[in-house]
């Protein structure tokens, strides 16, 4: 157990007097490690494909209030109605056109926004309902990646974009997916995880596709410590041998700070923060599930100033109407963020992305670093400009 002095979850009290404006956050270099494929459409797009494929779920016909209600939903604090916007999304992405489309746009958008490299996961069980297989659905999900990582170029913008192939964790079929990413980790591919309800799942159940991903020397997160707690947080270490954490923000109960400022990890906490495991955080997710009351009582706060392996992520675009930009935008305001603290979570991203070590170093240090040392030079300049006119204007 570790015992030492630190901030509590409070904005520091050194904060400088710049700040990232909105425009700077969105140009900044961003990494994106959790984000669902299925969380992520454009209303719009939703919209087209229901007509198309002649699917008559939709709650709302018209775009603008379709994101209304799939924002609302997913914040009313019901887990039938958040759950409910899924099955509007998944049911519109069951043919290669949707599936393509839809992973086209995501990399588009994310592309649009700053972001320079994301692992974006779904689960190809969830889309075999028109007849494809799960062959079908990675290679068209792949093939919308690559077309939106062309276009998204042919704009000004570059992104790279992994898969991650997700299981349900109320099924049976982990190891067949498993084994279908393993079968893809050279075609687009970067990992595994499993998702889905963790009280009564726990991710023991599915020893024997993590077992499997070891022996084949390929990387996989697990969803967990987002609402079940630290055993499952240990369970996908200890047991499963996972290489991130999907959210992980439960660690926050095996930490306790004290009156006097002072703060003990206990013996998970420590072995998390020791061996550097990422934590992909979700902070406006988190407030939506209930694992944070606010932006400034996220446990973010306190994990970045105990120098955990943080990140931060979007979870599902769509449902929390959230973009990495916005996320960024969200702590800055909470904890008086700069663009040092953003390329520090943007950084421990990249080093934590499944993709091998020299592609990882070359993002950090010929996209993000110099991206981040551009935007503050833009401040510094600005700020000489504004000394030498009021000097000259004071002469």
């Amino acid at each position: 157990m570790t015992s030492q002095t630190a901030p509590t979850g409070s904005a520091p009290a050194n904060v400088p007097a710049h700040a990232p404006t909105p425009d700077q956050i969105r140009r900044a270099p961003k990494v994106l490690l959790h984000d669902h494929l299925d969380g992520g459409l454009r209303p719009a797009t939703v919209v087209e494909l229901a007509r198309e494929s002649g699917y008559s779920q939709l709650p709302e016909s018209d775009p603008d209030k379709l994101g209304i209600w799939f924002h609302e939903a997913a914040d009313s604090g019901s887990l039938e109605r958040y759950l409910e916007t899924f099955s509007h999304t998944v049911g519109v992405m069951q043919t290669p056109e949707a599936l393509i489309r839809v992973a086209r746009e995501c990399a588009e958008d994310l592309a649009r926004d700053g972001v320079v490299y994301a692992e974006v996961r779904y689960a190809p069980e969830q889309h075999l309902e028109g007849g494809l297989t799960l062959e079908q659905v990675v290679e068209a999900v792949n093939e919308g990646f690559r077309q939106g990582e062309r276009l998204a170029r042919e704009d000004g913008h570059r992104i790279r974009v992994g898969a991650l192939l997700t299981a349900m964790r109320h099924a049976a079929r982990s190891l067949e997916i498993a084994e279908l990413a393993n079968r893809y980790r050279d075609s687009g591919v970067v990992g595994f995880d499993i998702a889905g309800a963790e009280a009564g799942y726990p991710p023991t159940r599915h020893l024997d596709a993590f077992e499997y991903l070891k022996r084949e020397n390929n990387h996989f997160t697990i969803h967990a410590g987002e609402a079940f707690g630290l055993p499952s947080i240990w369970q996908a270490l200890q047991w499963c041998g996972a290489d991130r954490l999907g959210h992980g923000v439960r660690i926050i109960d095996d930490i306790e700070v004290r009156e006097d400022g002072s703060v003990r990890l206990g013996r998970l906490a420590s072995y998390v923060r020791d061996k550097r495991i990422p934590l992909e955080l979700c902070p406006s997710s988190n407030l939506q599930t209930g694992a944070a009351p606010s932006y400034a009582e996220h446990p973010i706060g306190l994990l970045r100033r105990l120098h955990f392996r943080a990140t931060v992520n979007t979870d599902n675009r769509l449902m929390s109407h959230t973009t990495m930009s916005r996320e960024f935008e969200h702590l800055v305001e909470a904890f008086g963020y700069t663009l040092d603290d953003l390329q520090w979570f943007s950084v421990n991203a990249m080093k934590s992305a499944f993709i091998p070590f020299d592609e990882r170093l070359a993002m950090i240090n010929d996209v993000i670093k110099p991206g981040y040392a551009e935007l503050k030079s833009e401040w510094l300049f600005q700020q000489t400009a504004s000394t030498s006119g009021s000097g000259a204007r004071q002469g």
